[in-house]
């Protein structure tokens, strides 16, 4: 899988990809990830990538220009099967768009700035537009880092044990049960004893309750889903 991430602040982005799972992803080379600076395709002299809105209001816009031409530079050496835009009023991302994302070949990740991007970008270009949630950001580099590290992690041979990803939570529209480790007795706080019984359907049974039941008292809307 190869990711390109288009944003005015790359050293935002040099620690994210540099350390654990993504880190490891990188290094088995199952996945590429490259940082594009939009400076470097400005054609104004003084590298500027925001302009003032036509309309009254306060704040930058980024400028069309400098992306349309890292788009189409990109575009050029290979196909894309999504060019997505972090954004406030994107759909919000969850487990599910992961899931999607991690089966496509060649991504770009426009991260967005200022008061947003010209909207000719997004009518021309962008091919899906992402929120992490309801509240909004200096820019969308961390949007980008929290998006690929979920993407990542999900590709076939980065997790050691890839079921792990499988049992996560909200996968099956459900949070994760409880988990315990070794001792089993702590202080008088004891490990419940269907999970020493050795009894596998027990167990699975009893863990697909407890995610029930706790999907339900803290994310009920994921239920609607069932």
């Amino acid at each position: 899988m190869r990711i390109d991430i288009l944003t005015v602040l790359p050293e935002l982005l040099e620690s994210p990809f540099n350390y654990s799972i993504v880190k490891r992803a990188k290094q088995k080379e199952l996945v590429e990830i490259f940082i594009h600076n939009i400076r470097d395709f400005s054609t104004d002299k003084h590298k500027r990538t925001d302009d003032y809105a036509f309309s009254k209001g306060a704040g930058m816009i980024m400028t069309i220009q400098p992306i349309e031409s890292v788009i189409e530079h990109l575009r050029s050496q290979r196909d894309y099967d999504e060019i997505i835009y972090t954004t406030p009023d994107g759909e919000t991302f969850n487990q599910r768009t992961a899931n999607e994302l991690s089966t496509k070949g060649n991504i770009i990740i426009l991260c967005g700035h200022y008061k947003g991007v010209d909207q000719r970008i997004r009518d021309h270009f962008i091919t899906k537009e992402i929120s992490i949630g309801d509240y909004v950001l200096s820019g969308g580099e961390i949007a980008a880092a929290v998006m690929v590290d979920s993407i990542v992690r999900l590709i076939p041979g980065v997790l050691s044990d890839e079921t792990s990803a499988l049992t996560d939570s909200f996968q099956d529209d459900l949070l994760s049960h409880p988990v315990y480790t070794r001792p089993a007795d702590y202080k008088g706080w004891k490990v419940p004893d269907i999970l020493l019984n050795g009894n596998d359907k027990q167990i699975d049974d009893w863990k697909e309750e407890q995610a029930y039941e706790i999907t339900k008292k803290r994310r009920p809307d994921l239920l609607k889903n069932k």
